[in-house]
């Protein structure tokens, strides 16, 4: 039996049970105390060892995977300005994973979300 390697992050949804929150910030950026409620999400999978992350997302969820990318500018800012602290957190973040972003085109629901994962190698 093959070992699991793979999980799939459906983000891809408005995210209207949150309205008027999620008009502008994607349900899954939402903070949860101090870190967004995914990153919590891709820490637990990350650490149960899986090694392939696929973020299914749509049309104006950018900041998901920003959130998870190097900000060279700001981590110069941050060391230029002695706030190491703050610049060990978000070189953690943005060294934690590489995630592969799949782009659901139609709002099809969770299943084809899912299913949208094929187009990364998914199986």
């Amino acid at each position: 039996m093959s070992k699991l390697r793979t999980c799939v992050f459906p983000c891809a949804g408005f995210g209207t049970r949150f309205f008027p929150a999620t008009k502008v910030i994607p349900k899954e950026m939402l903070p949860l105390v101090d870190k967004p409620i995914l990153q919590y999400g891709i820490e637990e999978a990350v650490d149960s060892g899986l090694d392939k992350l696929v973020i299914v997302t749509s049309k104006g969820k950018d900041s998901i995977l920003d959130h998870f990318d190097r900000t060279t500018e700001l981590e110069r800012s941050l060391h230029d300005r002695g706030k190491d602290e703050l610049l060990a957190e978000v070189e953690t973040v943005s060294r934690m994973v590489d995630l592969i972003a799949v782009r659901q085109k139609e709002a099809l629901g969770l299943g084809h979300a899912v299913l949208t994962a094929r187009d990364a190698g998914c199986r």
